[in-house]
């Protein structure tokens, strides 16, 4: 009796719903099977990873901050994935928001601008993300290439570009030969909501996108713009939508958020340019998106979800000598899980016995 996939008559909400928890309970299984494959409790591992984090006032502080940068980035690709616009290069987009909002503090470094640099910084790493994005945009509106490939390849060259910099004309003369810009000054940074502790004020941004988002996406034409080419291109095309103007919105917007999570990253808990300013929060952002079925507010949940494991992670590494690439190992799992029960979405399993043919009888 071999398994078979059959196509659902129509999506069902129910399993929408309960997908992202059918995808972290097999997360968990898989976990607990490689665990004991390491030689480790299953049980005291899964217990540093996330459940110790939640016990502590600190770690619960640097979830929130590890959560900001993925749930502003994931916002802006959910917009993108909800108008099948596939941009997998908000990394790069991020680094290059980076640089750019970097470039004002380091100029201005020793010269007390004043108020207006930091505003400055943070739109100039918006917009420079925005134009980063807007290069694999353009290339699949105007000679039909693949943005997945062009927006991926852009992020090594946004890497390259940082480590140039921050190893050459960027690098601080007092650095003691590190690859590192000058701390920024007090007027580049961002102020911190909770005194000493890294909570800054970009979480009170990262909290406004989400709730623009869930407002352009409920309560406007352009949401329901990108719903219907999302879902429903040829009704799209009849409606007089244009596609290929949408995809150069949501990727302009989906690149200004992730420069704006990469100078928040940068002037709020680093305070300095360096190459590993991101431990990967543009590919972890994609897992976010789909994990809150690129919805707003389930995007704000699984953030602070996939900010538990990397903090969990560095907590594992300590109590548990697991490699610290452990983090994206669960990481990868769980977005396999998400993928494949998302399906489940669309079909629905079903046993079919093979009929049997009826014997030949005497010619």
């Amino acid at each position: 009796m071999p398994l078979v996939l059959e196509r659902r008559s129509e999506r069902s909400v129910a399993i929408a719903l309960l997908s992202p928890l059918l995808a972290i309970a097999l997360t968990l299984l898989t976990l607990t099977i490689i665990f004991s494959a390491l030689g480790k409790n299953p049980a005291a591992a899964l217990t540093v990873y996330f459940i110790t984090p939640l016990t502590d006032g600190y770690s619960l502080q640097e979830i929130a901050v590890k959560a900001s940068p993925l749930v502003m980035i994931a916002v802006g690709l959910a917009l993108c994935y909800r108008a099948n616009a596939w941009n997998i290069g908000a990394e790069g987009q991020l680094l290059v928001g980076a640089i750019a909002g970097s470039a004002l503090a380091v100029m201005t470094h020793g010269t007390d601008p004043g108020p207006w640099l930091l505003p400055a910084m943070l739109l100039t790493g918006a917009l420079a993300g925005a134009g980063y994005a807007l290069i694999p945009a353009l290339c699949k509106v105007r000679f039909g290439a693949s943005e997945i490939l062009i927006s991926l390849m852009l992020v090594y060259v946004a890497g390259l570009l940082l480590d140039y910099l921050v190893r050459g004309p960027w690098r601080d003369p007092a650095g003691f030969n590190f690859p590192t810009t000058a701390e920024f000054d007090p007027a580049a940074t961002l102020p911190l909501l909770i005194g000493g502790s890294r909570v800054h004020a970009g979480l009170i941004l990262t909290l406004v996108a989400v709730a623009a988002a869930a407002v352009l996406l409920g309560r406007t034409l352009k949401g329901f713009e990108i719903r219907v080419v999302g879902t429903a291109p040829r009704a799209a095309r009849f409606a007089g939508f244009n596609a290929d103007r949408l995809v150069l919105t949501t990727f302009a917007i989906s690149g200004a958020l992730a420069g704006l999570a990469g100078i928040l990253e940068v002037a709020g808990p680093i305070g300095h340019l360096q190459p590993d300013i991101s431990p990967g929060y543009g590919f972890t952002a994609i897992i976010v998106a789909f994990l809150g079925r690129l919805n707003p507010l389930g995007i704000l949940a699984s953030g602070l979800f996939l900010a538990l494991t990397f903090i969990g992670g560095e907590q594992a590494q300590i109590a548990l000598k697991l490699p610290q690439d452990m983090t994206g190992v669960i990481q990868g799992i769980l977005l396999f899980y998400v993928l494949a029960c998302d399906s489940l979405i669309l079909y629905r399993i079903r046993w079919r016995t093979p009929q049997r043919k009826a014997p030949h009888g005497p010619r």
